[in-house]
């Protein structure tokens, strides 16, 4: 692994890339279990890191033909388009907030295309990805009403005290925060090291790899921030609730892995903690970090497509 890292030195820039989605992305599959003290942030790091490189290993390949689908590029242009949109994600990561790397990864390549002339992206491929990440909020948001409906009638009639209450909590929520890492990595290994293999200068197995092991580096090194975001500071969830956004979320991406796209998981448990809140009643929302999650979405593409056309003339 490291002899192949050595010999195509341009795969710094998707392990920044990888470094950047775990420590903004992965964060949140854990984020409403810490915040309800349910599972200790060291046990959720440890465990999101194994899950996400088996995932990574597994099914990453499912998401990778989407990116060389969309453009041709060249060993130069994938390492100037990784960078580029991890210098935005990495951005949004200091300041906190929730970011889509695949929408600063499509960000980037639209304007390395601009600035070089080179070959026009596949709009009929991009509208499909653009359609996935309207979707991803919405169906998440969707999974997560559900859900809650189902497991409150669910606990109300078979468990009965408040031990066994918490207990049940506890293991689903660790169950499905392993599935939940699981699923991130199969879907988002792709917007680490897709770039390299449309390039050629790796192949699946060793993009998926190498892209896995960047993002658990970056959950375990930098997730508390985005984590705090997302887990604090929307909804007040409440136990139940930490295990649901978990859930839905799990299962919104991983649905998204078999259609073949990369998508947010920022959205993913946003939408899924939307969907809490409209349980408890929308006034339980906090408009004002949602407002702010929201411009981080929008802006993360506009950044990282600023950047790769500002480092592309430089250079």
């Amino acid at each position: 692994m490291i002899s192949i890292i050595i010999a195509n030195w341009r795969v710094i820039g998707g392990i920044f890339m990888g470094w950047s989605l775990g420590a903004n992305n992965a964060a949140n599959i854990f984020a409403t279990g810490v915040s309800a003290r349910i599972v200790s942030y060291r046990t959720a790091v440890l465990l999101m890191a194994i899950f996400i490189i088996l995932g990574s290993i597994i099914e990453g390949p499912k998401c990778m033909d989407i990116i060389k689908e969309v453009t041709e590029l060249d060993l130069d242009a994938a390492l100037l388009i990784s960078f580029s949109s991890a210098a935005a994600v990495a951005f949004m990561t200091v300041l906190g907030l929730p970011a889509s790397t695949s929408q600063a990864i499509i960000g980037s390549m639209i304007a390395y295309s601009l600035a070089s002339g080179a070959n026009s992206p596949d709009w009929w491929k991009l509208g499909k990805i653009f359609s996935c990440w309207i979707f991803t909020p919405v169906g998440a948001a969707f999974f997560s009403y559900l859900l809650y409906k189902i497991f409150a009638v669910f606990f109300k009639k078979f468990i009965k005290s408040d031990m066994a209450f918490n207990i049940a909590i506890k293991w689903l929520l660790i169950i499905t925060g392993c599935y939940g890492s699981y699923t991130l990595g199969a879907n988002n290994v792709a917007n680490a090291t897709g770039v390299y293999y449309s390039s050629g200068i790796l192949n699946v197995n060793q993009a998926c790899a190498i892209g896995g092991i960047s993002i658990a580096f970056g959950v375990i090194t930098y997730s508390y921030k985005v984590m705090d975001t997302v887990g604090n500071k929307i909804t007040n969830l409440g136990p139940l609730g930490a295990f649901i956004v978990v859930l839905a979320n799990a299962v919104t991406i991983h649905v998204f892995t078999q259609i073949g796209v990369p998508v947010s998981s920022s959205q993913a448990v946003v939408g899924a903690v939307v969907g809490i809140g409209m349980v408890k009643g929308a006034d339980s929302i906090s408009k004002k970090v949602l407002t702010e999650i929201f411009l981080g979405w929008t802006s993360a593409p506009l950044i990282s497509g600023i950047v790769t056309y500002i480092v592309f003339f430089i250079f």
